[in-house]
């Protein structure tokens, strides 16, 4: 139970907790009380001390054990505002200490309940009597608020670090914020000579090391979030994931003007971020655009890629009369240019929730963020003179003759625009041609069917 006295100490270690706030580091405080006086105060200092141990607990103990010439501390009570991790709690009933009082909980590394409970272990020879929750607002409240303001700080030095273009706009970070199934640090470049200080962002999750390699490339009008739900698949594996929002889309810069977006330019930009990134044994993941761009890579960097898991896409060659699912997308834009992409992918995929189509939503706040959505659609090559089309028909004799790697393809059935004849047509220019499954229930965007796809891409590509 919560008493004045408990308060009154509390309050002394949140002055802790903000003197270490104001010193930079994480805010947490703690006193050391004994007879009624405290003998020793401890607050956060690993930043400063280059030292991992250096929690306020472990400060407190040490100043105390020092004072009272023994490491022994069986009549003090230890008061600190936030739950101690595994460490400190392990020193707290190192130390003897017969109770202590901490203010906020700890849900990711708490060890007094939140986590695990140290301090309920029977078999342990010393058992402290722990109280929670003395001042918890206040103890919570100055965290959030340091974390609130590194948070500002770490995107005002990003935004410093890659200033935006006059000819393009940025979407918000705010439009992002707590996106459902996408946890996943953002990460940047704007230093490929391609980008020209443009700023392109990606995801990279797993080790470096790792022995495989998936390259996720999105198409239009979605973004990295589309292989949210294929991203832990691959990291559960040991695998290591990039996943990069191509110019125009996601959390990259939009430029201003459609002009901006040329095939040659979006492919040049995808080379050399495998070449910055130094991606190997790469298994090339694509599905509508980043087929169409990325199924043209490999033949120029054949070293770097093993395998090919290609969903729901072509190679447009110019030489064949497009789908006429994709004409009538492609009217569709120009006719509807504002059209909502979240309720286009809620339509073939009607699982969706609420928050996963304001997901779509978000890097298309207003017209001008649209460009690349109204110039994509136009720069798929239909004639054999058009802009990519002779790259894609000699990426497409790459695949139908040099190609060494495994390959796996999936259709969605349900799919109007690229659907299952049309990756029958890429599995036959396809050396080997490779096993083709059909999804069912799956429209054109596979990925939101792709823990399945993943968990099976990740047994194939084993073998």
């Amino acid at each position: 139970m919560q008493t004045e006295t408990d308060s009154h100490w509390m309050r002394l270690a949140l002055a802790e907790a903000e003197a270490a706030a104001q010193a930079g580091e994480v805010p947490v405080g703690a006193v050391l009380v004994r007879g009624g006086a405290v003998i020793a105060t401890g607050r956060n200092a690993p930043v400063a001390g280059h030292d991992p141990t250096a929690h306020a607990e472990i400060v407190a103990l040490r100043a105390a054990a020092q004072k009272l010439g023994n490491y022994r501390l069986e009549d003090c009570t230890l008061y600190v505002t936030l739950e101690p991790c595994a460490m400190c709690s392990g020193a707290l009933l190192h130390a003897r200490l017969p109770r202590v009082v901490y203010g906020a909980p700890d849900p990711k590394t708490g060890a007094a309940g939140s986590v695990v409970d140290l301090f309920a272990q029977p078999l342990l020879n010393h058992q402290t009597q722990v109280q929670g929750g003395v001042l918890a607002q206040e103890c919570g409240a100055l965290l959030a608020g340091f974390f609130r303001a590194r948070r500002h700080q770490q995107r005002a030095e990003a935004r410093a670090a890659h200033p935006l273009r006059d000819d393009a706009l940025r979407t918000p970070e705010a439009r992002f914020a707590d996106l459902p199934g996408y946890p996943w640090a953002p990460r940047y470049l704007s230093d490929l000579p391609a980008l020209a200080g443009l700023r392109l962002h990606y995801l990279d999750e797993g080790p470096r090391d790792a022995p495989l390699t998936w390259l996720c490339l999105h198409g239009n009008p979605a973004w990295s979030y589309l292989y949210r739900r294929m991203l832990p698949v691959f990291t559960q594996a040991g695998h290591r994931v990039v996943a990069p929002d191509l110019i125009g889309f996601g959390k990259s810069d939009k430029p201003k003007k459609e002009g901006a977006h040329t095939f040659a330019w979006h492919r040049q930009v995808l080379l050399e971020l495998v070449e910055r990134l130094d991606l190997r044994n790469v298994v090339l993941v694509v599905q509508d655009w980043g087929g169409i761009l990325g199924l043209t890579l490999p033949m120029a960097m054949p070293e770097r890629f093993c395998g090919l898991l290609a969903m729901n896409t072509l190679l447009a060659t110019g030489d064949a009369p497009l789908p006429q699912g994709f004409l009538d997308w492609r009217a569709m834009c120009a006719d509807k240019p504002l059209y909502g992409v979240g309720r286009l992918l809620a339509r073939g995929n009607p699982h969706l929730g609420g928050g996963e189509c304001a997901a779509y939503d978000a890097p298309f706040p207003d017209a001008g963020h649209r460009a690349a959505l109204r110039a994509f659609p136009r720069l798929v090559p239909d004639q054999p003179d058009a802009p990519g089309a002779a790259l894609s028909r000699a990426a497409r004799d790459f695949w139908r003759h040099a190609w060494s790697g495994r390959s796996l393809l999936f259709a969605g059935a349900r799919d109007p625009v690229l659907g299952v004849p049309l990756m029958e047509q890429l599995r036959q220019a396809v050396r080997g041609a490779p096993p083709l499954v059909v999804l069912p229930q799956a429209g054109h965007f596979v990925q939101e069917h792709g823990e399945a796809v993943a968990r099976q891409a990740v047994e194939y590509f084993r073998l």
